[in-house]
């Protein structure tokens, strides 16, 4: 059974960092895409990173571009995402996908449960 498990969530001011973190169990994802998705109330879930597993690829959101970092541990079987010089419009649930490389939603086939961040001005 595949599981994927977000941690690190939590409330910080503008100009903060948090660093997200998602523990992937259930199957090998070697030939998987991890990425990172947000949804802010009342708004569609957005792409913001995706890194492929095997051969550490990435690809950035261009609101993240520059300030968020994603990043991986075989070893462990966890995906990071660094988020530094936060923004209140950051403030949303993040979640973490497994599935095929690209942006869209519909190319993700395992989830997890979501943090929240939450960025104060």
């Amino acid at each position: 059974q595949v599981q994927l498990v977000e941690s690190g969530g939590g409330l910080v001011q503008a100009g903060g960092s948090l660093r997200l973190s998602c523990a992937a169990s259930g199957r090998t994802f070697s030939d998987y895409t991890m990425g990172w998705f947000r949804q802010a109330p009342g708004k569609e879930r957005e792409f913001v990173t995706a890194i492929r597993w095997r051969f550490g690829n990435t690809l950035y959101a261009d609101s993240v571009k520059g300030r968020f970092t994603i990043s991986r541990d075989n070893a462990k079987n966890t995906v990071f995402l660094q988020m530094n010089s936060l923004k209140p419009e950051d403030t949303a649930v993040y979640y973490c996908a497994a599935g095929a490389w690209g942006t869209s939603r519909r190319q993700y086939n395992y989830w997890g449960q979501g943090t929240q961040v939450t960025v104060s001005s």
